[in-house]
């Protein structure tokens, strides 16, 4: 059996970055830290209990980016995925997830995945769309959100629970090939041991130029990215314990917060 999990490169979110009015996109010095996105930590932990679990089971990791992504593949094969791919690409600015989605397709396409694991969402842009893409771009089905999932291999099939509203959860049994977009909190991601990720260091990666792909047509573009403007104000109250508590219970009770 074969997994491929999708992952991506973000930056830290204490690191401080400008905009580049140019590109209308954040732009960082060298000094700025990236780490693998947190959902796709968990896609990876899930690939890798999966090998651990059965037998004849091998992870391929793969990446959309500029160089520096090698450094988050290294790490995914510490944690012990057993091939990494790289489709590298010349920007650092923003990538539509509609043309990350159709290189990663075209890359499963020809190697020919049992399951395809991404993250729900990526820290940076927080749209989920990169797995539900893959899905429809492969004819596969999809199933976003899984917080429990069992392989099923005799009867290639896996078993899988999804959040939904109201903290319920979907049970659902999916045929092989399938997409799932792995929910945070399913597990905790192992840190990979120094022996490992030096091991990892070590390993040639498969890199890819995204040129070679077929045209894609980005599906939407950046007009423009700002910091969001101050709107409101804090306001101190002032006087005795008393005081403030009534000031405090008229200002709720005008906004209606309180009956």
């Amino acid at each position: 059996m074969k997994i491929m999990v999708c992952i991506k490169q973000v930056i830290d979110s204490d690191a401080e970055i400008a905009v580049d009015d140019a590109s209308v996109w954040p732009k960082t010095d060298e000094r700025a830290e990236f780490h693998i996105n947190r959902f796709d930590e968990c896609a990876l932990e899930e690939a890798v209990l999966m090998k651990d679990a059965h037998k004849d089971i091998s992870v391929d990791v793969i990446s959309v980016g500029p160089p520096r992504v090698s450094d988050a593949l290294k790490r995914a094969m510490g944690m012990g995925c057993d091939h990494a791919i790289h489709i590298r690409t010349d920007t650092e600015g923003f990538l539509s997830p509609f043309v990350t989605a159709s290189w990663i397709a075209a890359m499963a396409l020809k190697k020919k995945y049992d399951l395809i694991l991404t993250g729900m969402l990526s820290e940076d842009l927080m749209q989920g769309q990169v797995g539900p893409i893959i899905s429809e771009r492969l004819g596969l089905p999809c199933a976003v959100g899984i917080v429990h999932e069992r392989l099923m291999l005799p009867q290639k099939k896996i078993y899988t629970e999804r959040e939904i509203e109201g903290g319920a959860r979907q049970r659902l049994e999916i045929d092989l090939p399938a997409v799932l977009a792995i929910q945070t909190g399913i597990n905790q991601p192992r840190y990979p041991s120094l022996s490992n990720l030096l091991k990892a260091n070590r390993y040639k990666i498969e890199i890819i130029d995204s040129a070679s792909f077929a045209h894609a047509e980005p599906r939407q573009e950046v007009v423009a990215t700002g910091c969001p403007r101050k709107t409101r104000a804090g306001r101190l109250l002032a006087g005795s314990q008393d005081e403030k508590a009534r000031e405090l219970y008229r200002i709720l009770k005008k906004k209606a917060l309180i009956l």
